[in-house]
């Protein structure tokens, strides 16, 4: 989900959050690469969509959740400020998405949705919590994966997977602990506190993303959701593992 900020307090600057989607094995993560660098970001592209718009000045983004090269955004939040000249009028939010998407191509990046909110509104530090999902298949090798399935979960060769037991084991996540064992921390990271709130972590039988009647009855998918809780007050990139699709969940902060 990629959310557009807009300023409210000029009719030529709007504050509007967008609803964004992203395939990210074609790019080297959320945030932005050096221009140099083979493999761009997602907000490289963003960004370079929104200057085709000729806004007055350099825009830049915001993005909430700062995912790796392998996560992909089901729903990823961002805000951009956008201002226009004096003779245009401020983008409505259906014109504002569709000229964005229109400029995104043919990168695997879609905007779903434009809402206009107040200037405090900040996509980073309004969001409420973070969800994240690992899918993983048992009964065959990567190779032996369904070709819409490759690079969307995790293959496991074993055909038995003791679920009641990794239940059991995820809870002793769910709650508010220090996780410094599973993180790596030097003096330029944002987040220093290793304090997190775990809400849910949860197992559940899944099915394949485009279900094949001839496909392999042994294959068996299995979503695993993680959901953690967003302190407000915390400047920092704020989550509890990478997973190959993420959903972040915002305040609403509408005008």
């Amino acid at each position: 989900m990629c959310f557009i900020r807009v300023s409210l307090c000029s009719s030529l600057k709007i504050r509007v959050p967008l609803r964004l989607t992203d395939y990210s094995f074609s790019h080297s993560g959320v945030v932005r690469a050096p221009e140099t660098q083979a493999v761009l970001g997602v907000q490289n592209y963003l960004e370079m969509a929104a200057q085709k718009l000729r806004p007055v000045g350099k825009v830049t983004f915001s993005i909430s959740s700062r995912t790796d090269s392998g996560v992909h955004a089901i729903c990823n939040s961002a805000h951009v400020d956008i201002e226009r000249t004096p003779d245009k009028s401020p983008f409505s939010e259906e014109t504002l998405v569709e000229a964005l998407n229109y400029h995104l191509q043919p990168e695997p990046i879609s905007i779903r949705k434009a809402i206009r909110v107040r200037d405090d509104f900040h996509a980073r530090f309004k969001a409420i919590s973070r969800t994240y999902f690992y899918r993983v298949v048992t009964g065959c090798k990567y190779r032996s994966l369904p070709v819409f399935e490759r690079d969307l979960c995790w293959a496991a060769a074993e055909r038995h997977l003791d679920v009641p037991r990794i239940q059991e084991a995820a809870q002793f996540f769910v709650g508010t602990h220090d996780f410094s064992g599973f993180r790596s921390i030097h003096k330029n990271t944002p987040c220093q506190s290793p304090v997190r709130t775990l809400l849910k972590a949860d197992i559940t039988p899944s099915t394949s993303l485009l279900p094949n009647p001839l496909q392999n009855s042994s294959l068996q998918f299995w979503d695993f959701t993680f959901k953690g809780s967003e302190d407000d007050q915390r400047s920092g990139r704020c989550r509890f593992g990478e997973s190959h699709t993420a959903t972040n969940k915002i305040s609403s902060g509408r005008a």
